[in-house]
């Protein structure tokens, strides 16, 4: 049995997390473990893949698992607390960390919220917050602003608590401080450098969520939590650790992969004011723009799956237990999918949908239509209304996160309001 990734250990040779730059841009690691060995065995115990046609194999491969206990690799747990190991020895009940037939029957009740015409209804919805957001924001000044704060969070985060139907019980300062610690757990290196916060934020939260379950049992309205509660309360649809585990999944993932999509897609363009101008000239570009940028820059920069029986990956074969880390980033950029330009940024790209920042198979991200819908009226909202928008400062901070990429704050100059 492998031991895990430890303090200050590269993820893979070619790959380091701990080398100065790293989170300004990782890609260039990427690149540069692409072109020299694409699917790579590192000494602890994990393969790493960073081309297109690699990683989108073993995202649809039946013979994989998402839950980490069906893994060989284990952390050092003599590093761990034992509130850190009772809780790493928990299998989760979100459809983030199961597997088909329980991955399937979870997704089929949650899925009926997420469908393309379903969310579509809620376009006029998300149009009205986005410029709530903005009005909150402009005073008329010339003092930054920070686009995180003042849009790029709240907007998705207000729109999954009315999807949901959830209680005011959550405040959502509190909430956004909780996920960034809770989402730790997807990145090897903080997951263990901050075990024990993991946990204690996870328990808060568990917590807040099944008080809100509680509440809603006796208020059940229109809402998505409302018919999973009415499908628990059925016996044979969902239990309740089901429940509570998908509806802290769907508050986290119904935020945090668009705060990265906004913020790194704004981030983007005002580093390329001609795409930026090009698309404030021509809305019939928002969506394309939108698969561009998630291409680009994803939100979510990996994603693992586990080998339940042997199989091949351009000549290597997978052990049983090993653990296969797909770079979704470095995917996006694989000149073998999407030619000479892959590295830059063209928002006319004709594959850009091609990308699988969204994973792809059984796993494919059950949010991703309302990610794109908030991401298609945000980002072009923000830059038409104010076609002066500039970068405060050109050293942006991002947030140290290998797996979940986005930036901490996103400091600009609204400057004129269109008329």
């Amino acid at each position: 049995m492998s031991d895990s990734v430890a303090t200050g250990e590269p993820l893979a040779s070619g790959l380091d997390p701990f080398a100065p730059g790293f989170f300004e841009d990782p890609y260039s690691q990427y690149r540069a473990l692409r072109d020299s060995e694409p699917v790579h065995r590192s000494e602890l115990g994990m393969w790493f893949l960073t081309r297109w046609e690699d990683c989108h194999h073993v995202l649809r491969l039946p013979g994989t698992s998402v839950d980490e206990q069906n893994s060989t690799m284990r952390v050092r747990e003599a590093t761990l607390s034992e509130a850190a190991r009772e809780a790493g020895s928990r299998r989760s009940r979100s459809i983030l960390g199961t597997d088909p037939p329980d991955h399937t029957r979870i997704r089929k009740l949650v899925s009926k919220a997420f469908t393309p015409r379903t969310v579509a209804r809620l376009d006029e919805r998300i149009q009205e917050l986005v410029d709530q957001r903005l009005d909150a924001i402009d005073d008329g000044g010339d003092e930054p602003v920070d686009l995180i704060t003042g849009l790029a969070f709240p907007l998705p985060f207000q729109v999954i608590h009315e999807m949901l139907g959830m209680p005011d019980l959550v405040d959502p300062a509190q909430l956004r401080e909780l996920s960034q610690t809770i989402t730790q757990a997807l990145d090897p290196v903080l997951a263990l450098l901050h075990a024990d916060e993991i946990v204690a934020a996870s328990n808060e939260l568990g917590g807040m969520v099944e008080e809100a379950i509680a509440f809603k049992r006796d208020h059940l309205a229109d809402d998505l939590l409302s018919g999973l509660i009415e499908a628990e309360e059925a016996g044979d649809n969902l239990t309740d650790e089901e429940l509570r585990d998908n509806v802290i999944l769907l508050y986290l993932a119904g935020h945090e992969t668009t705060v990265n999509l906004i913020g790194n897609g704004l981030l983007a363009l005002l580093r390329h004011p001609e795409q930026a101008d090009r698309l404030r000239a021509d809305p019939e570009l928002d969506t394309n723009a939108i698969e561009e940028l998630l291409r680009y820059d994803s939100p979510v920069q990996m994603s693992r799956r586990i080998a339940l029986e042997p199989f091949e990956v351009a000549g290597h074969t997978i052990p049983v237990g090993d653990l296969v880390i797909t770079s979704l980033g470095g995917a996006n950029r694989d000149p073998g999918k999407f030619g000479p330009t892959a590295e830059q940024l063209d928002l006319t790209r004709a594959d850009a949908n091609h990308h699988i920042s969204f994973g792809s198979g059984v796993h494919h991200c059950l949010g991703a239509a309302l990610a794109r819908l908030e991401g298609r009226r945000a980002i072009p909202r923000v830059l038409r209304r104010y076609p002066d928008l500039a970068l405060a400062t050109d050293a942006v901070e991002w947030n140290g996160r290998i797996v979940l990429r986005g930036v901490k704050a996103l400091p600009v100059t609204l400057g004129r309001r269109a008329a």
